[in-house]
């Protein structure tokens, strides 16, 4: 709930702390941010674009893709590598990109206490189901490439599942000697719907490119892969293409042809990297 996140937010105008009294949040400039009725928070700057965010129909494909347990291997190691990233007990766990908030739920079940969490997303519709995935969490829409609304050394964990990295955003709201769990997709993964389905590829520099990105302002300490297959049907195959960016770049006609010529089910590959930073 935003309740247990409260003292961790900073003013998407002036930086300074918020602070919830009933269901609006205020700083001492005045500015002010009242939560929806669907329990998330606002806290993009005025002239913020949400464009680029998830829209319904791609929030529920993904929650259902989720829920059916296709990438489950990939929470269970996120869980993992969350319970061996010795972090102080009790402090906040920011998910950056958080979408439905399926692996920050995860996170904080395994970790179990009373930790809070903070679900960052710019999508609406997708912080409409993060705020009620766990009763720790607290959904605030914001924009990841713009100063994030938590104040400063305020996490003591951060996910980043598939989403955009803000190297200097990141660096700054995370406790010193904290961890950042990042997830993303090798070239190898969904590599059959990639060639059956005509889907986008991941580049296979996209590791190294990461890094650089991110090595200013943190060391990678490790790095895992998970590697698994999915027995998918087509409707799954379809929610794959709906729930991620093909969505935006797909002709409805040819994806229809290309998914009744797949095999059902279709075996896919499902591969990601699994790196931790401090």
């Amino acid at each position: 709930m935003l309740q247990d996140i409260e003292r961790y937010l900073a003013c998407p105008h002036c930086a300074q702390p918020l602070a919830l009294t009933d269901r609006t949040l205020r700083c001492p400039a005045g500015h002010s941010f009242d939560q929806a009725k669907q329990g998330y928070v606002s806290l993009l700057a005025g002239d913020a674009h949400t464009g680029t965010g998830d829209t319904a129909g791609m929030v529920a494909a993904r929650a259902d893709f989720l829920a059916a347990g296709h990438y489950r291997p990939i929470a269970d190691a996120l869980a993992e590598a969350a319970r061996g990233a010795g972090t102080a007990g009790g402090g906040l766990v920011a998910d950056l990109g958080a979408g439905t908030g399926h692996y920050l739920a995860q996170v904080l079940t395994a970790l179990g206490g009373e930790r809070p969490g903070a679900a960052l997303d710019i999508s609406k519709y997708a912080l409409r189901r993060a705020a009620k995935a766990h009763p720790r969490i607290g959904a605030v829409v914001c924009d990841a490439w713009r100063p994030l609304p938590l104040l400063d050394g305020s996490a003591d964990l951060l996910l980043n599942v598939f989403a955009p990295r803000n190297g200097p955003e990141i660096r700054r709201v995370l406790r010193p000697g904290s961890r950042l769990l990042l997830v993303s997709p090798t070239s190898r993964h969904l590599r059959e719907l990639v060639t059956g389905l005509g889907l986008l590829s991941v580049d296979e520099e996209k590791e190294r490119r990461i890094d650089e990105k991110l090595s200013p302002w943190l060391t990678r300490v490790d790095r895992t892969e998970v590697e698994f297959t999915l027995r998918l049907s087509r409707a799954d195959a379809a929610a794959v293409v709906a729930m991620g960016p093909n969505a935006w770049h797909t002709d409805p006609a040819r994806l229809a042809a290309a998914l009744d010529a797949l095999p059902e089910p279709v075996e896919v590959t499902g591969s990601v990297q699994l790196a931790t930073y401090r």
